[in-house]
């Protein structure tokens, strides 16, 4: 891991977080050196702001860090890859939630990928003492779900085409002594997940289903269903080299329910959970499935490919279909669906959808508080007509380029059970610029909020 805390150092060096609106009280009650020193360097507890104080001998005495708010969550993320390496506290009392969510950021500003890097870097992070009202195993268990989610994310296609996605999904499931299968290649036929199949029958890497078991028996069921397209050309219709440039992350959804899994287990939060990973390439070879080809899902639903880049919900509909099977209390997917989502919300917020009112109320709120941001948007049922289709059932693709990300929403409502809560992700699963704790590169979207509503709702 890149991040490290202690439990206490005697030369830790202290960090004095500072709001910008108390800036000047504070100056007033500082010793002339520091007033004069942070006035010629300028330093005046802005956001993201820092200053080094140096003692007479030289050593680091202090670090000054101006923050927007003690208790959020990226208050002092800014720091770790500034300061020098070194041990580090906050001279602050915090309370519980300020104290973890403080944590949180920081170990989430240490994250670095670097699994490719062949010249090491000789910077070290610097290490924080842990605050003294934090959670520990909180901030642990999110920083590491978080990480390994980003490293899934970024990790390229080569070595993390479905069978390394299913051994990372078989991992998750031994650390916490759950039950982990698996369904392969052409055993996807004779097990009905023919739209699995279709999707990831080009590729040299056999497509696969994952599917992991956890919980007492007599606990609410909640099943997360995650797109696991672990690189996607398009298939026949094929994208353009820079629409490609991304497809690693088009796994994005597999790695957030793998993640929020990992959350889920480690708190002990008591639910009989499922996760269903489709994991597949979308590739193209003489075996591709065709645009106007007609597929049967599991759900006994027809199928006419309007467009083979749509593979996401295919992949989808099939894992969904078997969630429904057992009548969940509630199903959260998550998945990189629609390029619509991205126009509508930009890439730093996580559009999601809602058949049941105060889930989708709990979990925007909860968005606010853990500094996770969702934004709902409407399944607009008037939409269902532009997925009529004159052969079968039902199009994967609208016959409009309007409303993308709602139809797909609708194509993948037709597969959930009636009266089954559930909740669908479009998210984008990247970090286009750099922010404090999120780099650029894969990262997770809507887990901390959803997370935050399970717990509330389900308990420990």
């Amino acid at each position: 891991m890149s991040y490290k805390f202690v439990k206490n150092s005697k030369n830790a060096i202290p960090i004095t977080i500072i709001q910008n609106a108390e800036f000047n009280n504070w100056l007033k009650k500082q010793s002339a050196f520091i007033r004069h020193w942070t006035k010629n360097i300028g330093f005046a507890a802005k956001i993201n702001d820092h200053c080094l104080i140096a003692a007479p001998d030289g050593t680091l005495l202090r670090v000054l860090a101006g923050v927007e708010d003690y208790n959020g969550i990226w208050s002092i993320a800014h720091l770790p890859p500034v300061l020098p390496s070194g041990t580090y506290f906050i001279d602050r009392e915090l309370g519980r939630q300020a104290a973890t969510y403080l944590a949180i950021g920081w170990a989430m500003a240490c994250y670095r990928f670097k699994k490719y890097k062949t010249v090491k870097s000789r910077n070290k992070m610097p290490v924080l003492v842990w605050p003294n009202a934090c959670d520990q195993a909180e901030v642990k268990r999110t920083v590491d779900a978080i990480s390994l989610a980003r490293d899934l994310i970024n990790t390229p296609a080569e070595d993390m085409g479905p069978a390394e996605l299913a051994a990372a999904a078989r991992q998750v499931a031994r650390l916490h002594k759950a039950k982990y299968h698996s369904i392969t290649g052409d055993s996807l036929l004779k097990k009905n997940f023919p739209t699995i199949h279709a999707v990831g029958r080009a590729a040299s890497k056999e497509p696969r289903i994952l599917d992991i078991t956890w919980g007492r028996k007599g606990a609410p069921k909640l099943t997360l269903v995650g797109k696991g397209v672990c690189f996607d050309t398009g298939g026949l219709d094929l994208k353009s080299a820079s629409g490609m440039a991304r497809m690693k992350k088009d796994m994005a959804g597999a790695a957030c329910v793998l993640g929020l899994s990992h959350m889920i287990m480690d708190a002990g939060i008591d639910v009989r959970l499922r996760v269903l990973i489709g994991a597949v390439e979308n590739s193209v070879s003489g075996n591709a499935y065709r645009p106007a080809d007609v597929i049967k899902t599991r759900a006994g639903i027809t199928v006419e490919i309007g467009n083979t880049d749509a593979e996401g919900r295919l992949v989808m509909c099939d894992a969904l279909a078997l969630a429904s099977e057992e009548n969940p209390d509630l199903i959260v997917d998550y998945s990189t669906l629609t390029g619509a989502a991205r126009v509508a919300l930009g890439s730093e917020l996580a559009a999601y959808f809602c058949n049941d009112e105060k889930f989708a109320s709990d979990l925007q709120n909860a968005g606010e508080m853990v500094c996770d941001p969702v934004w709902r948007l409407p399944l607009w049922r008037e939409y269902r007509y532009l997925l009529d289709s004159s052969v079968a059932d039902i199009n994967n693709v609208g016959s409009v380029g309007q409303g993308g990300a709602i139809t797909a929403a609708l194509y993948l409502s037709e597969f959930i059970g009636d009266k089954i809560p559930w909740v669908h992700f479009d998210i984008m699963g990247w970090n286009t610029r750099s922010r404090s704790g999120r780099p650029i590169g894969g990262d997770v979207m809507g887990v901390r909020a959803l997370y935050s509503v399970l717990e509330k709702k389900f308990g420990k």
